[in-house]
């Protein structure tokens, strides 16, 4: 059955599928690559749609700021222009949605709900590259609770259950942001007082047993000089206060005797 390769036949395609394994393996660094930057610059945009989808969005728009001033119907059909201008000039049917279109949620959606929910999803859209282009901290919770949202009204298109509004889920995504702040400052609070406590600790530096003898070596001969100057101290003023004399001695006698003979004619 077949024929044998040749030895050149052989090398082409050693070559053609080390050159495909190449390419798959930099396929894979170019996507880590554009999931690492989608979440730093459209991280809400980026879990709501997907990374590639989002890129092609805002790499159409020029930026994220442009797309942020695009409404809603614009990111529809963004992608799309050439359909729409052939509508306009035939008076045709315009395009439901552009770029949009790769996004899962179009293609788990019923053929009749498609437009439906492209719509919404633009909405969807248009919001969260308004808050990534404007917000200050960036954060993936609004991107999550959208997607929850477009989730809901898929369900709602075919199950009929009514799905939550919007303003009750942007306040529960503010509130939990505002819960998050709040325990983050608490524990960079307690951290600093750790630190803090820390740092006095080690100001005070703890004596080993060398230092304390070396300690109790030099206050000994302080001691021993100081009991040296009291005693020469009190050696000096013992020479300087002069002795009693011979004559003072002999009144003092004679006053002892007078007050022994005074003593002994009162008991008689």
């Amino acid at each position: 059955m077949g024929m044998e390769c040749s030895p050149v036949d052989m090398l082409n395609i050693s070559q053609f599928t080390s050159r495909m394994v190449a390419l798959a393996e930099y396929r894979k660094q170019l996507f880590q690559y554009l999931q690492e930057k989608m979440a730093t610059v459209a991280p809400n945009l980026a879990t709501l749609i997907g990374e590639t989808v989002a890129a092609r969005l805002i790499s159409k728009a020029g930026s994220l700021t442009s797309l942020a001033k695009c409404p809603a119907s614009t990111v529809q059909i963004l992608g799309a222009e050439k359909a729409l201008f052939r509508a306009l000039k035939t008076k045709g049917n315009t395009p439901k949605y552009g770029l949009i279109y790769h996004s899962t949620f179009i293609g788990r959606a019923a053929a009749k709900n498609k437009g439906r929910i492209s719509r919404y999803l633009a909405n969807k859209c248009a919001i969260a590259s308004r808050i990534d282009s404007f917000i200050e901290e960036p954060t993936t919770l609004y991107g999550e609770k959208l997607r929850d949202q477009v989730e809901e009204r898929l369900n709602f298109y075919d199950t009929g259950e009514a799905p939550r509004k919007n303003i009750d889920v942007m306040e529960l995504v503010a509130k939990s942001i505002k819960e998050k702040m709040a325990e983050a400052k608490g524990d960079e609070d307690g951290e600093g007082k750790k630190k803090k406590k820390k740092k006095k600790k080690d100001k005070t530096p703890k004596k080993s047993d060398a230092d304390e003898d070396e300690e109790i070596q030099a206050e000994t001969p302080k001691t021993e000089k100081k009991k040296k100057k009291k005693k020469r101290a009190l050696e000096e003023e013992a020479a300087i206060t002069p002795e009693p004399s011979a004559k003072k001695k002999k009144k003092d006698k004679s006053s002892k005797k007078k007050k022994k003979k005074s003593l002994g004619g009162g008991d008689a």
